[in-house]
């Protein structure tokens, strides 16, 4: 595992890099956050906010996604994938907010968990991202650019979330999810990282191990 002081400068030269981290859903609040989130899972964020423009359009609180029904969420998401599941989930999930939160969206991780379809990746991001909790989501880019750049390794998410965790300075917590996500989606890429354009280079393991061998 790399110091915090080693693990500071990566923040720092992504916080000089990517200015406005954040999500690329679109949401308007902590429930339409959520929706989006359950949504995302195996699905880019452009499809998601593509159904999303009509799903809301049809239901923004779980009143409404409940009055539109499980069916009518189907015929409305059918062009993500899992759509099936994740209309079943939206459903329920709506219902349980109804029943057992008032309509509201739990703060606390404990209890986002609990609903239909929201595991462990899915609250950590409603809890970074909208209630500006200290959170790391660890999907396959946090989790590629952990063991890539070698500062957070691990064979599975929650060790490699536990290594963010340990690691990451407490100034950086709140935007170190967003910053990753986007320094993976467009620079570090799982197929052909633009390495000639990263800024972090010299404090990544695959990088020098290429630069070696070449």
């Amino acid at each position: 595992m790399k110091s915090k002081r080693y693990v500071n400068k990566i923040f720092k030269v992504l916080s000089e890099t990517i200015k406005n981290p954040t999500t690329e859903l679109n949401y308007s609040d902590e429930f339409t956050l959520l929706v989006a989130v359950v949504l995302s899972a195996q699905s880019t964020d452009k499809g998601v906010n593509k159904v999303t423009t009509k799903l809301f359009n049809l239901a923004k609180k779980p009143s409404d996604m409940v009055k539109l029904g499980e069916k009518k969420i189907r015929e409305t998401i059918k062009n993500i994938g899992l759509y099936n599941s994740k209309a079943k989930n939206l459903f329920l999930l709506s219902n349980m907010l109804i029943n057992e939160h008032e309509g509201k969206v739990p703060s606390e991780r404990d209890a986002l968990v609990k609903l239909p379809g929201v595991g462990r990746k899915t609250a950590n991001v409603v809890l970074n991202t909208f209630f500006g909790k200290p959170y790391i989501a660890v999907d396959t880019h946090l989790f590629r650019l952990g063991n890539r750049i070698g500062f957070a390794k691990g064979k599975a998410p929650l060790e490699v979330e536990n290594c963010y965790m340990e690691t990451i300075p407490k100034w950086a917590l709140k935007n170190a999810h967003h910053w990753l996500i986007l320094h993976g989606r467009y620079t570090c890429k799982a197929k052909n990282p633009d390495c000639d354009h990263c800024k972090i280079t010299k404090y990544c393991e695959f990088y020098l191990k290429e630069k070696i061998y070449d």
